[in-house]
């Protein structure tokens, strides 16, 4: 089955990033589509993504100068798949003009009912700090239809801590990270539950699994018991995903989740970590902190946010 993956460039080395990020897992697969997107921003209300990431580049008078650099930006992104061995059957390439840099990535990715959405960040430190609110943090706000990949620094694909806990998006995001790897023919896959000292999660019926997996599913394999390690790796086993790279990690008592989720990942050579977050108006208290928090404190790794 084919995928479809959009990828919002801006001529840094930060979406440069997300592309050796995005050749790491599927160079060679030709059922992966790219859908290359820069955004002109026509505005200035809000920090211009492009100057944004590079505050030396001086702003361009007129949207057709911010055009032609973000069609130059393009060529620069479709010719580096290219040296990674995608095919251009394999690549669309589109400049939008917009007032809005995470609005009009967000439209998009909701108009084109992409499978997910990558971006690539800056890293952290004094000045990643500061920029961190713009575009990365807006479409973490906003953008929810679509599963939102963001990688900071430079990551190796090939290893993936899923965040394991009680809760139907966790197990929408095991079944997102099965359905793009599927034909991914070295990936391994390890499960992992961080059980927080503060803010317990109240207690989930599993009635409130029923709607998406069935009540026969659900009586076969719920381990609510366990924090559904055995559901999720049931459901990658349901989805294609070889069980033999399928690992459970011991659970670990934290203070502070999102800390050791990275922990954990450095710990194990994961880099991506999987994250299952609810809509945000359904979003209360720890998860939506567990996400937003992971993110912030990525270094040189890979966040995927599906659910």
């Amino acid at each position: 089955m084919e995928r479809t993956i959009l990828v919002a460039i801006d001529g840094s080395v930060y979406s440069s990033n997300s592309l050796d990020y995005l050749a790491g897992l599927f160079a060679g697969d030709r059922t992966i589509n790219i859908h290359l997107l820069n955004v002109a921003s026509s505005g200035g209300a809000d920090k211009e993504w492009m100057y944004d990431v590079d505050p030396l580049r001086g702003q361009a008078s007129g949207s057709d100068k911010r055009s032609a650099i973000g069609r130059r930006y393009l060529k620069e992104a479709e010719e580096r798949l290219l040296r990674h061995g995608f095919v251009k059957e394999q690549i669309q390439t589109r400049v939008k003009n917009a007032s809005s840099i995470c609005n009009a990535i967000r439209e998009e990715a909701e108009r084109g009912k992409y499978d997910a959405v990558l971006i690539g960040r800056r890293g952290l430190g004094a000045v990643g700090n500061m920029f961190f609110g713009s575009t990365s943090a807006d479409l973490i706000e906003k953008c929810h239809r679509s599963p939102l990949w963001i990688v900071d620094g430079t990551v190796s694909p090939s290893r993936f801590l899923l965040a394991v806990h009680c809760h139907p998006s966790s197990l929408m995001a095991a079944d997102h990270l099965a359905f793009m790897l599927k034909q991914h023919s070295r990936a391994e896959i390890l499960l992992y539950h961080s059980n927080s000292v503060f803010g317990k999660q109240a207690p989930v019926r599993a009635e409130e699994f029923h709607g998406q997996w069935g009540k026969a599913w659900c009586d076969q394999y719920l381990d609510l018991d366990n924090f559904l390690f055995y559901a999720h790796s049931q459901l990658l086993v349901d989805n294609g995903f070889p069980r033999h790279r399928i690992r459970q990690l011991p659970t670990q008592m934290h203070l502070d989740v999102s800390s050791d989720l990275i922990k954990q990942a450095k710990q194990h050579n994961c880099g991506t970590i999987v994250i299952g977050r609810r809509r945000r108006d359904l979003t209360r208290g720890q998860l939506k902190g567990v996400s937003d928090k992971t993110v912030k404190q990525a270094q040189n790794v890979a966040v995927w946010l599906a659910g």
